[in-house]
């Protein structure tokens, strides 16, 4: 199951990547958007929770305790 979290960030880090280097409306953007979002969904319908792939800072600090 934590390959569904880490397929999850991974998706959404080369989705900002791609914002940040080809813009929002760029078909490779839209792509990696569309991926990053079916991971997440598919993490979340196996029962992770949202904060499983998006956590704050403070909550990575905590849970490293």
């Amino acid at each position: 199951m934590a390959a569904l979290i880490r397929a999850a960030r991974t998706a959404q880090h080369l989705a900002v990547r791609a914002i940040t280097a080809h813009g929002l409306a760029h078909p490779l953007t839209l792509t990696l958007l569309a991926a990053a979002s079916t991971a997440a969904a598919r993490a979340w319908d196996r029962g992770h929770p949202v904060d499983a792939i998006h956590t704050a800072p403070g909550q990575r600090a905590r849970r490293a305790r």
